[in-house]
């Protein structure tokens, strides 16, 4: 029996502390996506901009992952090679 994915996350993130965990995860997850957002803006594989920034695949797969938080300089690279403009914003909490 299968159950759909939104029925499972809907049933885990029931529990509080899988939920506590989850939302704190948020900000790590957020940067992944905007990472593999401007990727395929820019119409890359993840080998292909591994190659621009002189990296691995498995490196760019970690950074797109969330399993990585990129450091300034590396954002900064990842915003050159996928020819987007790198933007930080804090906002009161």
């Amino acid at each position: 029996m299968t159950i759909p994915f939104e029925e499972l996350k809907a049933e885990l993130l029931a529990n509080p502390e899988v939920r506590a965990e989850y939302d704190a995860l948020e900000n790590e997850y957020a940067i992944a996506a905007e990472l593999i957002r401007a990727r395929l803006r820019a119409g890359l594989s993840q080998a292909e901009l591994a190659a621009r920034m002189a990296t691995s695949q498995s490196a760019i797969a970690r950074l797109e992952s969330g399993q990585t938080l990129p450091s300034a300089r590396t954002l900064l690279r990842f915003a050159e090679a996928t020819g987007s403009r790198l933007q930080l914003r804090m906002f009161a909490a």
